[in-house]
């Protein structure tokens, strides 16, 4: 029996940076997400398989200026800047103005695996500009997170954007169950 082939994937990790993750509020389930993320990441080291980070950044002189603190990746985060593609962007969509849609059809990436923060905001609407584009996208059910809202606990955004993307934009799945193999077997 020959092996399934599974799409080649490629991680993208959505501002996992000090300003958004240390805030004055604490994202939800912060410390687990973190892990997942960086299990993640490792998983897709082993497997050869592309790992994107993307950095929100602001204007020169805002708190997300591009050289404050605020807006680095966390000294946490399993990245590779040697290795991995660390980009800047500007908006919620990963995809504006960033060359990662580019990037992704260069390392033959046929399906985008997306985590990070935040989700109400650059993780759905990353998700949902992936399908336009014509990328196969999966979100990581516990690898995103986003902080209590005027109006919702984060664990209801969450929960609602899990239950809203998966199946109109992404295949949802389990950190625990995310798999990368870059020859496209597994």
């Amino acid at each position: 029996m020959s092996p399934s082939r599974i799409p080649r994937r490629g991680l993208l990790v959505i501002d996992m940076q000090h300003g958004l993750f240390n805030g004055t509020r604490r994202p939800y389930r912060a410390d687990e997400v973190l892990a997942n993320i960086n299990a993640l990441i490792g998983r897709a080291h082993a497997a050869g398989a592309p790992v994107f980070a993307a950095r929100h950044v602001g204007p020169a002189g805002t708190p997300l200026a591009s050289d404050s603190p605020l807006s680095q990746l966390l000294a946490e985060l399993a990245i590779d800047p040697a290795r991995d593609t660390v980009f800047e962007k500007t908006r919620p969509n990963c995809f504006f103005n960033t060359g990662l849609a580019e990037r992704l059809a260069k390392a033959g990436v046929e399906e985008l695996v997306i985590v990070g923060m935040k989700t109400d905001f650059c993780v759905d609407t990353t998700s949902r500009v992936a399908r336009d584009l014509g990328f196969a996208a999966m979100l990581v059910a516990d690898a995103h997170t986003t902080t209590d809202s005027p109006v919702l606990e984060a664990q209801r955004i969450v929960d609602h954007h899990n239950a809203t993307l998966g199946g109109a934009f992404v295949s949802l799945v389990a950190s625990a169950d995310c798999t990368f193999a870059a020859d496209g077997l597994g």
